[in-house]
């Protein structure tokens, strides 16, 4: 149907007297009959509407108000219509295509004026008012005919679907809410903008919201199955008046745990260290994620190690998501949409981990025009560039970073310092390309390098690499399906030349290969589905070990390569038992196969793996199945609705992990070992269960949430102490079995809206191990429970963002939390005339506790619409009271006396400044 708002600059200098009259006569032969007893006017005009071909174009929020009781017989419609209008604002319009225009106040013209009275009609001319200019300057008021138009519409429901998306950027609107208000039917759109709607077939009216974009609807003629794409606006507010509508409740309406999504825009408002939006340390200020050091940034989930938390960006799997000693995470902030970490309901179709999801998606990029934006801080610049490939079709993101820190490094007082030399870079690339309204490619590709040099001539370098290609297809209104291809290539090394007689280079690698399809089916709208299966190759260099020069004596060495194939299938189902309960029970079947060529360690039966124990080896063939793993993971969670703004929810989740990393270290280390299960080392098990309070306050504006889980761990690795876990070809010889527990309660108070925003965050946590063979003499603690490494009691986090005006903003987050545990030694003692050191039980002691303010100001550019770039500044203050949080405690003999020592990362403020840019 034509748009009707080009209608507005003719009509409106037309005839005085249709004006006057409010409406133009109707066809005869076009006659109305009809009983109406308090019926409000969207009922009223559906049954016009079925009985003849008229169609009304009106806004219903202003006549929601207006009850009709009145009885008629083959009547014309402008005279039922006069009826229904009389001693009321209303007036309508009536054109030669049988369109009805009703509105309040001034009414619309559907003629042009004739010579006549075309003088009279401009010396009458009255400019249109805001309310018409928008009623007939937007699609709010244009009637969508979906489906095959028919005279008379059948009862029942169809299917409306389509994509939301963004009418400035044309990328999609993720989370937005798609629902009518009567019946009260709504769904909300998934990662790619895209929703699908099963509605009684006829006149309806889609009401569309999400958080920061501009409420709107939608008037359409449902006729059957069929397909309507949205555009939406950015909201564009008063200072004093900053509401968020959609997604605010998802919080207590849906029914998962443990789920938090943030925004770019919520990144951007936390202070990081070195001036630049960081993710991974936004994420370490939610409740439940701690991070054992400083300068760490392996996330630790809910008493979880490092390895436990499954990484994607674009669906390709992370490693290291670090750069610069973990200073700075992977992800370039320009190049993010949001983040999502799951921590006590993981949806089906993510396994392989214990602990946590964490779901990075970039942009798509912007399909309208060619825009860029960047950086520049003390000691890091960053550049992206995107647009349309083809317009409104297909598009480009591409992004760059780089350090210049060595200048730095070269400024401070130590020699072991200003010596060194670090720097990284990372690039980044993302197309997408709508084949046509069914079919859809996404690419990505992401680089980077690491290279630092520290005390004296050894070099640490490391690269990530990955790649996905993603394709989505419709079926139909109700079922699509997404098939993903991705590639990831993680890789260290390190080199010495120190003393060239011992000078080395050593090497490890990881490459992953894997695919999945996923599909979704909106069985109705109780019942979604999702479905799917997986499949991924792993292909591990442990270690290799070699000479660096001619001159160097050490012996080449080089440990077998370890390969494996873990492959799932999953079903989960979102059931709407009632408006006030919400289940979801799904289940995944993993697999995994450890494979040849592999020469195995054998050990005598009865004895512990141990080198004295050896008993020869057995060799298996390339493909050959050494060892195989598997079995079900169940994913079960409720949610139940005690009132409008309050909900209970439980969960219960059960997981399996074939892939392990050995660290003999506190924190996350490039130099660390991947291992994947095999007939010594079994695949981690974990079930945890949670339960937890959601409400929201002050019309949606506050969240507030308590959670509470308990879980359990078994075969979670430690390890013997003194042992080597680099090069060493017995490693099963080196760890520890154990079998843990993890239980906490969390608690948090979130403000998204106003003036002052931000969140508070306590959590109370604790983390225990105990080896299987308490007995074994390698079993810590004597075969009691000890805290694990990642034990931190208390944590609590406050960030909080304060808009002065709209060009200036003041951030400030406060953390603290317990110190972590450490095992010092405690005495020494004498064997065979050699002294040695006496230690306590293991992580029975603490460093001290930890606490940090850090202050930021937003200083933006003016706001005018024509200028060559909008630009930013961010000034900002890292440990603003210098305080000298230990990092961690070593100790040295010296003299035959053993000293100990509080290691700092950062002990005094650190002050940034970095310049952004738009163009």
């Amino acid at each position: 149907m034509k748009k009707i708002y080009p209608l507005v600059f003719f009509c409106l200098s037309g005839w005085l007297l249709a004006i006057s009259s409010g409406y133009a006569q109707t066809p005869t032969g076009k006659l109305i009959s009809g009983d109406f007893k308090n019926i409000d006017f969207r009922e009223f005009v559906k049954v016009i509407e079925e009985q003849s071909d008229y169609y009304f174009y009106y806004d219903a929020a202003q006549l929601d108000p207006l009850q009709i009781s009145m009885q008629m017989k083959n009547q014309p419609l402008a005279e039922v219509l006069r009826q229904v209008f009389n001693n009321t604002e209303y007036t309508f319009a009536i054109d030669a295509q049988d369109r009805v225009f009703v509105t309040k106040g001034k009414p619309i013209i559907t003629a042009l004026p004739t010579a006549a009275n075309a003088t009279q009609a401009s010396f009458d001319y009255a400019p249109p008012s805001d309310e018409q200019e928008k009623l007939l300057s937007t699609a709010e008021n244009k009637l969508y005919e979906i489906g095959p138009k028919k005279i008379r519409i059948t009862p029942g429901n169809s299917t409306v679907s389509g994509y939301v998306r963004s009418a400035s950027t044309g990328e999609p609107i993720i989370g937005a809410a798609v629902y009518l208000d009567a019946p009260q039917i709504g769904v909300t759109t998934d990662v790619f903008g895209y929703y699908s709607l099963t509605i009684p077939r006829g006149r309806q009216r889609l009401r569309l919201r999400s958080v920061g974009m501009r409420e709107t609807y939608r008037q359409i003629m449902l006729y059957s199955d069929g397909k309507l794409d949205i555009d939406m606006l950015e909201s564009v507010t008063a200072l004093r008046e900053v509401k968020i509508k959609a997604g605010q409740d998802a919080n207590v309406a849906s029914s998962s745990m443990g789920q938090v999504k943030l925004s770019i825009k919520t990144l951007k408002q936390v202070p990081t260290v070195m001036g630049e939006t960081d993710l991974l340390r936004t994420v370490l200020t939610l409740p439940g994620v701690k991070s054992v050091g400083e300068s760490s940034v392996g996330l630790n989930v809910r008493g979880g190690s490092a390895d436990q938390n499954l990484i994607l960006f674009n669906d390709a799997t992370v490693y290291n998501p670090s750069h610069l000693f973990g200073f700075f995470s992977a992800f370039n902030p320009d190049m993010l949409r949001d983040v999502e970490l799951y921590k006590s309901t993981v949806p089906a179709r993510f396994g392989g981990r214990l602990s946590s999801v964490l779901d990075i998606s970039s942009r798509d990029g912007n399909k309208k025009k060619f825009v860029g934006s960047g950086g520049i801080g003390l000691i890091t610049g960053r550049l992206t560039l995107e647009g349309p490939l083809v317009k409104d079709k297909s598009s480009f993101l591409i992004g760059a970073r780089s350090t210049y820190s060595d200048w730095l490094l070269n400024r401070l007082k130590s020699e072991s310092y200003n010596q060194g030399k670090a720097s990284f870079y990372d690039l980044n690339a993302h197309l997408s390309h709508e084949i046509n309204e069914k079919n859809t490619v996404y690419a990505t590709g992401y680089m980077s390098n690491d290279f630092f040099r520290l005390f004296g001539d050894t070099t640490y370098t490391y690269q990530n690499k990955f790649a996905s290609v993603k394709w989505k297809h419709t079926f139909n209104a109700k079922l699509y399906g997404t098939f993903t291809a991705a590639l990831t290539d993680y890789r260290y090394a390190v080199a010495s030349m120190r003393v060239p007689l011992n000078a080395f280079d050593l090497d490890f690698g990881i490459q992953q290969t894997s695919g999945k399809a996923e599909f979704t089916y909106l069985l109705n709208n109780r019942h979604t589905l999702e479905f799917g299966l997986s499949s991924i190759r792993y292909n591990l260099t442990p270690g290799t070990f070699q000479p660096r020069s001619s001159e160097s004596l050490i012996l080449p060495e080089k440990l077998e390569r370890e390969q494996g194939q873990e492959s799932a299938i999953y079903l989960e189902d979102n059931f709407e038992v009632n408006p006030k309960l919400l289940l979801t029970a799904g289940i995944r079947f993993s697999v995994f196969n450890y494979l040849g060529p592999k020469t195995v360690n054998q050990y005598l039966p009865g004895q512990p793996l141990d080198k004295l124990y050896e008993d020869g080896t057995v060799s298996y063939a390339s493909g050959k199945f050494i060892q195989n793993y598997g079995g079900p993971e169940f994913r079960l969670s409720a949610r139940r609705l005690l009132a409008g703004d309050l909900s209970l929810k439980v969960s219960y989740n059960t997981l399996r992990q074939y892939i392990h990393l050995l660290s003999n270290t506190m924190v996350a280390s490039p130099t660390d070992i991947w291992k994947l299960s095999d007939q010594y080392i079994k695949p981690q098990l974990g079930d945890q269960f949670a339960v937890g309070l959601y409400r929201n306050l002050r019309g949606n504006q506050i969240e507030v949430s308590v959670e509470g889980y308990y879980k359990n761990i078994r075969n979670f690795l430690d390890f013997k102490g003194g042992d080597s876990l680099i090069m060493n070809p017995r490693i099963e010889t080196a760890t520890i079995v154990t079998r843990g527990k993890a239980y906490g309660i969390e608690l948090m108070a979130k403000k998204m809206s106003g003036k002052l925003n931000g969140w508070v965050a306590y959590t109370y946590s604790r983390s225990l191990l105990r080896a299987v063979d308490r007995a074994s003499s390698d079993a810590p603690n004597n075969g009691n429970y000890y805290p694990s490494n990642y034990d931190k009691p208390h944590d609590f986090t406050a960030i909080t963002n304060y808009r002065l005006s709209h060009r200036f903003s003041v951030s400030m987050n406060f953390t603290y939390s317990t110190g972590r545990p450490y095992t010092p030694p405690i005495g020494k003692y004498t064997i065979d005339g050699a002294q040695r050191i006496y230690y306590a039980s293991r992580n029975l002691y603490r460093i001290p506790d930890y606490y940090r303010v850090d202050l930021s100001m937003n200083i933006e550019g003016n706001h005018k619409i024509r200028k060559l770039a909008h630009s930013s500044w961010t000034v900002a203050v890292y440990n603003l009271l210098g305080r000298k949080n230990p990092s961690s405690v070593f100790f040295q003999t010296q003299g035959g006396d053993v000293n100990g020592y509080k290691l700092s990362i950062f002990g005094q403020p650190i002050p940034t400044v970095t310049y952004n840019f738009k163009f």
